[in-house]
């Protein structure tokens, strides 16, 4: 090759990859069975995180102490092995955990919060109390999602869908959980940096120091990390280190502190109605549904990341439709067993797609029987869940990161030329991020909404759906990508809508049947269209 040549060679763009390169195993392609079995418990380290942070948030304030809270989490982790095995086997069929979501906190503590229930004297006759109007919430807003996902509504919305529209709704996923990152690791700092820096170091620069015939230390990065940054803690915790601090200090850097050992029996077995029958209350109710379509639009966002970190083609919208239908079940399921919370894609877990380069199915089938084995041995399970929050919230700083890096990559199919681009995804971004926290400092300063009606329960579904930043750049973006120039004859391709025009139906491209189709013949029974 000429001089002239290379450098014509190196000016050229890089170009639109349909697939993610440099994936070791994509979503039909699995690693051998015991670098699975470990690939899968490192996912399911990944998820206790969310799964041990919401109880700990909520069960208190419904009245619950660590029995309690230890009962919940290894309900949760059952409940979300469950979901993942159906939403790996019948709903989008893509290597994701189906975990607990932040954005159910709110309706949880609003019936929580319920004056009603303050007439128990007794904090356990209150928490069960509490516990079942959040059963029956969770219940009836799972239809919502389960209607719009198995009747097609929601791929009739999806179809609209366009690279240019998803990349703010992808990226703030991520980015929109930036407050369970750092502030997190900074509670125990002398604990959560290490951990930061020994993953980073593992991940992302060993690999490229020293070559190894097959990748270790990038791919079991989280494990290792995890592993040497607890055992340092756990001499801390010995050698006596916090023993005059603060009560939060303590409970953030000691690893004998979660109440989790103590309030965990040996073998428990959670199963429907267990706190006894549900509760309805329309208010409640009518909060937990806007939560459940925040889940929706925020679980669309991290199917179309586990797409690309899975080397698959895009996502027909008719598979997202089902997998929107599964989640719902999946809430349901949540409401039945009594979580507390509902579900939603975990985050984390798309993330750790793209640091091990693995997005096998059956990685994450084998995590969802780790969470379904160690939720009946509860002594086992609470040991690994008794791992410091700071060395959580060390994990998210990477794995969220890369959760948002899978929307940005969504911009190879847009014109970055345009102005109408530049607009949407800068305005849709900055709201994305502005809104959201207007709405959060406004309830912190002055104690409610920023929209206070005396419909207390409006109020909550505002809060609900303004404080999700993928879900506000994600309207935005949608919204003006549809109204923007619409009839202008460069915007079709301006927004990427050409690149994804095959994968409106699920039979215009051969690869959605590789990726996409039911097992056990089901699709025949089943079609997606």
């Amino acid at each position: 090759m000429t001089v002239a040549a290379k450098v014509v060679d190196e000016l050229v763009p890089h170009p639109v990859k349909e697939q993610l390169p440099g994936v070791d195993y994509c979503v039909n392609s699995n690693p051998s069975w015991a670098e699975a079995v470990v690939l899968g418990f490192q996912h399911y380290l990944v998820m206790l995180g969310t799964t041990v942070i919401i109880p700990t948030i909520i069960v208190p304030y419904m009245g619950g102490g660590n029995v309690e809270k230890a009962q919940v989490i290894q309900t949760l982790l059952f409940v979300s092995g469950v979901n993942t095995l159906l939403q790996t086997w019948f709903g989008t069929r893509l290597p994701v955990v189906i975990g607990g979501s932040f954005r159910f906190i709110v309706p949880s503590l609003y019936v929580a919060f319920a004056q009603r229930y303050y007439i128990y004297l007794n904090p356990y006759q209150r928490f069960i109390r509490t516990m079942r109007a959040i059963q029956g919430a969770l219940m009836v807003a799972s239809v919502l999602p389960m209607l719009l996902g198995f009747l097609g509504i929601w791929r009739i919305v999806v179809r609209f869908l366009s690279p240019l529209s998803a990349v703010p709704l992808v990226a703030l996923v991520g980015l929109g959980l930036y407050e369970q990152g750092f502030p997190l690791l900074a509670e125990c700092v002398e604990v959560g940096l290490p951990e930061l820096i020994i993953l980073i170091l593992l991940s992302q620069y060993i690999p490229y120091i020293w070559s190894f015939k097959r990748p270790i230390y990038d791919r079991f990065a989280v494990l290792l990390s995890v592993g040497i940054v607890w055992a340092y803690a756990a001499l801390l915790t010995a050698a006596g280190a916090y023993k005059n601090k603060p009560l939060n200090t303590q409970l953030s850097c000691r690893v004998d502190r979660s109440g989790l050992l103590s309030g965990s029996s040996w073998i428990s077995f959670p199963y429907p109605i267990q706190w006894g029958q549900p509760s309805l209350h329309v208010g409640e109710v009518l909060v937990t549904l806007a939560a459940a379509f925040v889940a929706m639009v925020e679980s669309t966002g991290a199917f179309i990341a586990a797409s690309r970190y899975g080397s698959a083609t895009h996502i027909p919208a008719s598979v997202l439709s089902r997998g929107v239908g599964w989640l719902g079940f999946g809430i349901f399921l949540d409401g039945l067993f009594g979580t507390g919370s509902g579900s939603t894609v975990s985050v984390e877990n798309v993330g750790l797609l793209a640091l091990t380069r693995v997005g096998s199915r059956r990685v994450l089938q084998i995590s969802a029987a780790f969470m379904l084995f160690f939720s009946v041995l509860g002594k086992f399970g609470a040991i690994i869940a008794s791992i410091p929050l700071p060395i959580v919230g060390a994990l998210y700083c990477v794995l969220f990161a890369l959760m948002s890096s899978a929307g940005l990559g969504l911009l190879q199919y847009c014109n970055l030329n345009s102005f109408r681009t530049k607009f949407i995804i800068g305005f849709s971004f900055f709201m994305g991020l502005s809104v959201p926290r207007y709405f959060s400092d406004y309830v912190i300063t002055s104690g409610h909404s920023p929209v206070h009606t005396h419909s207390v329960w409006f109020n909550k579904m505002v809060l609900v759906i303004f404080t999700s930043p993928a879900t506000v750049a994600g309207l935005v973006a949608f919204f003006l990508d549809l109204t923007f120039a619409r009839k202008h004859a460069s915007t079709r391709r301006d927004s990427g809508r050409h690149w994804w025009a095959k994968f409106k139906y699920f039979d215009k491209d051969p690869r959605s049947a590789e990726f996409y189709s039911l097992p056990y013949g089901l699709s025949k029974y089943f079609p997606s269209l």
